[in-house]
C-alpha cells in the first residue's frame, strides 16, 4: 500500500501540470468563441481540452487508494473539527476518484453503453462536497488564528482609552447606546476585524494559498451541477488558476497546509 502511494505521488505533479493546460484550453476556447474566431481553429482547441481531460483521468487511477490513506491518517487527529472535515473530504474524494475512473473506463470503451452524464455529475457531486468541507476547514483554522492574534494583541498592547469600542456587540446591544453612536462603532470593530484577517492570512501563506485554491475550485462543480452557472471562461479562469496554485506548493512543499 505505502508503496503504491509513492509511486502515484509521483504522477501527481503531470497531473496537475495537464490539468493547467486543460482549463487553459477552456479558457481560450471561450476566448476565441467570443472573438469570433476561425471555425476549423475552436474545435481543435475542444478537441485538445477533451485529449487532456481524458490524460488526466488516466493519470488518476488509483487515487481513490491514496484518498482513503489519508483518511485513515487524519482520523487519528486530536481536534475534533478537523478530524471530521478532513476525514470526510478525504473519503468524499476517494469516491470522486472512484467515479472518475469508471467514467474513463466509460469513455476508453472498456465499459460499453455507460451513462457518461450520471457518473459525471455523481462525480462532481463528491467533488463539490470534498471542496465544501475543505472550505471549511481553512475557515475554522482562520478563525483560530484571529482569536490566538487578537489575545496576543490584547496581552501587549495597553488598556483602550476608549473602552467603549473595545466590544462594540456590547455597545450596541445596551439599552443606553444612542442608535447613531453604534454606526461608528461598528465601523472601528470592522477595520480591525480586516486588519487581524490580513495579517493572519499574511503571516500564513500555505493557509492562504489553499484557501485561495479551493474558492477557486468551488466554482468548478458549482458550474457542472448547474447550482451556480458562470460560463466556460470563468471556471477556465478558475481552474488554470487553482491549477497554478496546487503546482506552487508542489514546487515549495513549506507552502502545502499540513496536517
Amino acid at each position: 500500500m505505502d508503496s503504491w502511494v509513492r509511486f502515484n505521488a509521483q504522477s501527481q505533479a503531470k497531473e496537475r501540470i495537464i490539468r493547467a493546460a486543460q482549463y487553459a484550453c477552456t479558457l481560450l476556447g471561450y476566448t476565441l468563441q467570443r472573438g469570433g474566431a476561425a471555425a476549423d481553429l475552436l474545435p481543435t482547441v475542444r478537441q485538445l481540452e477533451a485529449h487532456l481531460s481524458l490524460t488526466r483521468k488516466l493519470l488518476r487511477l488509483g487515487n481513490s487508494v491514496e484518498a482513503l490513506e489519508a483518511a485513515k491518517r487524519a482520523i487519528h487527529l486530536s481536534d475534533s473539527v478537523l478530524r471530521l472535515c478532513l476525514t470526510i473530504s478525504h473519503l468524499n474524494r476517494a469516491m470522486y476518484f472512484a467515479c472518475d475512473n469508471v467514467l474513463w473506463a466509460g469513455k476508453t470503451g472498456l465499459i460499453s453503453k455507460l451513462d457518461q452524464h450520471k457518473w459525471s455529475q455523481r462525480s462532481f457531486r463528491y467533488y463539490l462536497f470534498s471542496l465544501i468541507l475543505n472550505l471549511t476547514r481553512d475557515v475554522y483554522e482562520l478563525r483560530l488564528l484571529m482569536e490566538s492574534e487578537a489575545r496576543y494583541r490584547a496581552a501587549k498592547s495597553p488598556p483602550s482609552p476608549y473602552p467603549g469600542t473595545a466590544l462594540p456587540e456590547d455597545q450596541l446591544s445596551s439599552p443606553t447606546t444612542p442608535a447613531g453612536a453604534a454606526v461608528p462603532v461598528m465601523a472601528v470593530w470592522l477595520r480591525r476585524q480586516l486588519h487581524l484577517l490580513v495579517t493572519v492570512l499574511y503571516s500564513n501563506p500555505p493557509l492562504l494559498l489553499d484557501l485561495l485554491k479551493n474558492s477557486c475550485d468551488i466554482f468548478i462543480p458549482l458550474d457542472r451541477l448547474q447550482i451556480y452557472p458562470t460560463g466556460q471562461g470563468f471556471v477556465g479562469a478558475c481552474g488554470l488558476a487553482s491549477s497554478v496554485l496546487s503546482l506552487l506548493t508542489m514546487v515549495h512543499p513549506w507552502l502545502k497546509l499540513k496536517p
